[in-house]
């Protein structure tokens, strides 16, 4: 961000376009995933099931697939964790996607499966040239 005013930086998150919104909606990995694939954090999609770290405490570690997310306001909704509204009709209770981890990826999509190639690739460079960098040293 280029400005340090608070107020500055809230009007650019709100006004981001969405193809840069979707970036924030990332969440970490479970060491046993990031063991795993290699990476520590990826994009949260419908079909993933996290865990909330933080929260009340009906709410903290909880564990449930995600069902929708909101690009706009930078939430997921998780399946069980609803609250009654006044006429006792369930609705959703809506997370910040930083404050879970997700558990179990939804790797039916061939486009993800991709993009965590990508992101290991990337990775594995990065801490070659790192381990390079502090040999030369």
């Amino acid at each position: 961000m280029v400005s340090h005013k608070p107020s500055k930086q809230r009007l650019l998150l709100y006004n981001l376009p969405k193809h840069q919104r979707h970036k924030l909606l990332t969440a970490k990995l479970s060491k046993e995933l990031q063991q795993q694939y290699g990476i520590k954090r990826l994009a949260i999609r419908k079909g993933d099931t996290v865990k909330v770290m933080r929260g009340d405490k009906d709410v903290l570690n909880f564990e449930g697939k995600v069902v929708e997310v909101n690009r706009k306001t930078g939430r997921i909704a998780i399946e069980g964790l609803t609250r009654k509204k006044a006429d006792g009709t369930p609705v959703y209770r809506w997370i910040h996607a930083s404050k879970v981890i997700i558990t179990k990826l939804d790797l039916s999509d061939a486009k993800r499966k991709e993009i965590i190639e990508r992101k290991r690739k990337a990775r594995e460079e990065y801490l070659k040239k790192k381990e390079q960098t502090t040999e030369a040293k």
